[in-house]
């Protein structure tokens, strides 16, 4: 025999009980409510290296229109909403790997440091690195995907003291030029090159140049994927035969820019090359079944790619919390 529960047999079970005995009937329970959250990394090992993710925090986009372009609002607010997520406020992470190969300790992207531009719940880069335990003056290389302001804002902190001093740091060329450029700072894009000449002019004489293909670093290749920006790159990360690609910003959203990927997203310099970018590097990832960890992605932005008819399915890997 099978039971079929209503929401109305719940209320009547509800008045059986009696209200006070479901809704607490103002009894207090013995411990009072936390208020806190538990810290912002997640640890997993890749081959021998131990790789961290720490947050940077939330950064919330607000409404989609106007950001994700190409698909007709109703439709798009229905992806969201199909999906159990907001269709008027979309929430991106802000996942940086920290991983350890033994012999370096290597740090992808910064988050936004000081600029609130994006509102207060981000700029927690350093805040997670010293819940996992991990100390800024240890990380040998800090690697950006590129230069726009939630991946090179945490290098200084609000005095402009460098927080990484023991650090040699990673970009392509092209975006340094770009972001840095006084020129543009005239332009609609102001405030994107004050912050990334503010993070990324005081370690000038400690960057380093990667090239697209190059392996910059042991077990740190660079492949350009550009679009997003002009020198924006993604990563695959190896030791000992096992490897994901850390994406940067080739997708910024698990559902509307993986289903639909050639929408085209307003933050990109150019949404055209970024799109072929994306389609190019998701149909690799997928046909070569590489894990991928997405800097905006839902915590900890780690898991797998699949193709679908038109677009891409990404599959989050469970947490596992025994290392």
């Amino acid at each position: 025999m099978t039971s079929h529960v209503s929401r109305r047999s719940l209320l009547a079970l509800g008045a059986g009980l009696g209200a006070t005995t479901l809704l607490g009937g103002g009894v207090q329970a013995r411990a009072p409510k936390l208020g806190t959250q538990s810290p912002y990394f997640h640890r997993f090992n890749l081959g021998s290296a131990e790789v961290t993710v720490v947050s940077d925090g939330p950064l919330p986009l607000g409404d989609p229109k106007g950001t994700f372009i190409g698909v007709p609002t109703e439709e798009m607010k229905k992806m969201l909403s199909d999906n159990f997520l907001s269709p008027d406020n979309i929430v991106l992470e802000q996942n940086s790997p920290i991983v350890n190969m033994g012999d370096k300790l290597v740090l992808f992207d910064t988050g936004m440091g000081t600029s609130q531009a994006f509102g207060p719940t981000t700029g927690r880069q350093q805040k997670s690195m010293a819940e996992a335990g991990i100390k800024p003056e240890d990380i040998d290389a800090v690697v950006f995907s590129h230069a726009h302001i939630d991946h090179i804002g945490g290098v200084v902190d609000a005095s402009g003291k460098v927080l990484f001093p023991n650090a040699q740091y990673y970009i392509a060329q092209s975006d340094f030029d770009y972001w840095t450029d006084e020129g543009k700072l005239g332009s609609p894009l102001k405030d994107f090159v004050v912050h990334a000449r503010k993070n990324l002019l005081p370690v000038r004489d400690r960057l380093v140049f990667y090239k697209n293909g190059q392996e910059f670093l042991p077990g740190v290749q660079a492949l350009a994927a550009p679009g997003h920006t002009v020198g924006h790159h993604m990563f695959m990360i190896s030791s000992d035969g096992k490897s994901f690609a850390f994406l940067g910003d080739l997708t910024h959203h698990q559902i509307l820019l993986m289903e639909k990927p050639r929408m085209e997203f307003s933050y990109d310099t150019d949404p055209k090359q970024a799109a072929e970018s994306r389609v190019k590097m998701l149909d690799m990832l997928a046909a070569n079944k590489i894990a991928v960890m997405s800097y905006h992605f839902p915590w900890p932005g780690y898991g797998h790619v699949v193709k679908t008819g038109e677009g891409f399915h990404y599959i989050a890997e469970p947490m596992v919390m025994t290392l």
